[in-house]
């Protein structure tokens, strides 16, 4: 088998692990902001921003450079 296909596959049965065993709905507040998701959820919420800031700074970054 081919070795990202394995990779791949061993990500996304833990990926599902996580969301299965993380389905409470948990009650976020920040600063007057109230909002209930559930924790899985909430996690995948902040990965993607995490992934959307780094994408936007080195952006930003390399073109600083030029």
């Amino acid at each position: 088998m081919n070795t990202r296909l394995v990779t791949s596959i061993v990500l996304l049965s833990l990926a599902l692990i996580f969301i299965l065993q993380n389905t409470a709905v948990v009650e976020y507040r920040f600063l007057f902001w109230t909002i209930a998701m559930s924790r899985s959820l909430f996690a995948l919420l902040l990965a993607v921003i995490g992934i959307l800031a780094g994408w936007i700074l080195h952006g930003y970054l390399s073109h600083a450079r030029k």
